[in-house]
């Protein structure tokens, strides 16, 4: 059985939205599954420096022309949003709580969330804002409310936080088959050489 494609990615990474328009269709092609992980990029759910996304970087001209010129390299639709790094804790909540009970379903929320935020420039830290996306996948006014409030869906995202860490996960968005790990979009060709031929 070939090996899925862990795919890890913070809601708030320009790079992390290209790479989710980009991963299922190489799965698809070399005939694998995709597992999705959403991260959170800051220092409440960190122990370690190492992945922190450095706000200040990311409201640079270079690295918004950057995300721009890669969108539309790729024939992505994407729009800088007036709001750069916004807090993605409940986003990734929610995702994991829907995640968790249909992984289907739940990608289809994260790539809901993460086109309300690069195309539609939605805040998607605003409850109302990802209530009404969630409804879009079919999860109730109840359940919505209990994912964002249980302590219990803060815990299932610093434990995904934490075993990203340990598996060497450092950034978004990040890919791994096997214990084979790739950093960046800029690594996809490699990628996917790895999965046409095998390791080199």
């Amino acid at each position: 059985m070939s090996l899925a494609i862990d795919f890890y990615f913070d809601f708030s990474s320009p790079y992390g939205y290209i790479a989710s328009q980009l991963i299922e269709p190489l799965a698809e092609k070399y005939g694998r599954s995709s597992r999705w992980h959403a991260i959170v990029l800051n220092d409440h759910f960190q122990s370690i420096e190492r992945m922190k996304l450095a706000g200040n970087m990311m409201r640079t001209d270079y690295m918004k022309r950057d995300a721009q010129r890669l969108a539309a390299y790729y024939g992505i639709a994407y729009q800088t949003p007036t709001l750069v790094g916004v807090n993605t804790e409940q986003a990734a909540r929610l995702f994991h709580t829907i995640h968790d009970r249909d992984p289907q379903q739940g990608t289809a929320f994260a790539s809901l969330v993460l086109k309300a935020y690069f195309v539609e420039n939605k805040n998607i830290a605003i409850l109302e804002e990802l209530q009404a996306l969630a409804s879009q996948v079919d999860i109730s006014a109840a359940e919505f409310h209990e994912a964002c409030s249980n302590p219990s869906s803060r815990a299932r995202v610093k434990a995904e936080v934490d075993m990203a860490e340990a598996r060497g996960v450092f950034g978004s968005p990040f890919f791994m088959v096997g214990g084979e790990r790739f950093w960046g979009n800029d690594r996809l060709p490699q990628l996917e050489r790895w999965l046409a031929t095998g390791p080199y």
